[in-house]
Order: structure tokens, then C-alpha cells, then sequence
């Protein structure tokens, strides 16, 4: 299957919302209670306007659209956000639909969002699919290890680096 990969636009501020809904319930589903899920679905119109002035930005902000212009993937880079800075390239994060795993989307998500820079990320401590996809594109954990916020049930994430490629 084909993708078009494209710097976002404010114009894309919805579908990347509904898409990034969807694809937290098709991720974390086993992680995060009903409540978590009925609370992001109840937020979307403010998360949508929150978003907006994100998606206006010189900074990777990368979709991948299918065969129906629909947003299937979204990735998003920037300068690194952690105290320590353990590189100047931070991932942000990087989501594709369950039903374009195992089609090399998430690679090419990534390769736009950072190329072969160095750069750190962090990953959900459960979720070893994304750790195992990390690791094959470079990223290694480095011992760091934090809790996310409360309205996130503070699940525990892990911090990967990956130097130059």
C-alpha cells in the first residue's frame, strides 16, 4: 500500500485528533481504563484547538495519508525537552493505525520526522511492540526511567537515545 507522507497543516487539526484517539484505544486499550478513553473522547473539540497552533510550526510535524486521503499516521519532532538533554532532537511521539503495522509506515514516519539525526524518545514501559520498532531503528534505553502524569494513570515510561546512523 501506497502512503503520502506530509508536513501537517492547521487545516489538519481534527483528522489528526480523531485519528490520534483511535489510535491510543488500539494501543494502550489493555494500559488506561474506560474512564481515560471516555474522557479523551470527551475532550477532542478543546484538544482539537489545542492543536491547531501545534500543527503551525516549522518542526516536523508529519501525517501519512492512505489511498483515501485519510490520516492513517502522524509523528512529531522537536528541540528536546529533558532537563538532562540527552540529545538536542526529541521524538515526541509516533502513531500509525493498527491496520498499517508491518507495512514500513513507521519507519518512513520516522525517517521525515528526525532523518538519520540523533535523538531520544519516550516509550511506554509495557509497550514492547514500540520498544522492539525503536531498537531496530537505533534507539537504546539509557536507564531513565519516570512516571507519566496523572491523567495519564502514571504509567511508567522509559527514555531510548539513539545516536548518529
Amino acid at each position: 500500500m501506497e502512503y503520502q507522507i506530509r508536513q501537517a497543516s492547521v487545516e489538519d487539526a481534527d483528522a489528526v485528533v480523531r485519528m490520534h484517539t483511535l489510535v491510543h484505544e488500539e494501543c494502550y486499550g489493555h494500559l488506561l481504563s474506560p474512564a481515560f478513553f471516555d474522557a479523551r473522547r470527551a475532550s477532542m473539540p478543546e484538544r482539537v484547538e489545542k492543536r491547531r497552533p501545534y500543527l503551525d510550526s516549522a518542526q516536523p510535524r508529519i501525517i501519512a495519508l492512505d489511498e483515501s486521503n485519510e490520516i492513517v499516521g502522524f509523528a512529531d519532532a522537536g528541540t528536546g525537552r529533558d532537563d538532562d538533554l540527552p540529545g538536542e532532537l526529541e521524538l515526541y511521539s509516533i502513531y500509525t493505525l493498527s491496520r498499517t503495522h508491518g507495512t514500513g509506515l513507521g519507519g518512513a514516519l520516522l525517517k521525515a520526522a528526525l532523518g538519520n539525526l540523533p535523538a531520544y524518545l519516550w516509550v511506554l514501559e509495557a509497550n514492547l511492540r514500540a520498544q522492539a520498532f525503536y531498537a531496530k531503528n537505533g534507539f537504546q534505553p539509557d536507564g531513565t526511567r519516570k512516571l507519566l502524569s496523572p491523567d495519564w494513570e502514571e504509567l511508567p515510561e522509559m527514555r531510548m537515545v539513539r545516536s548518529v546512523i
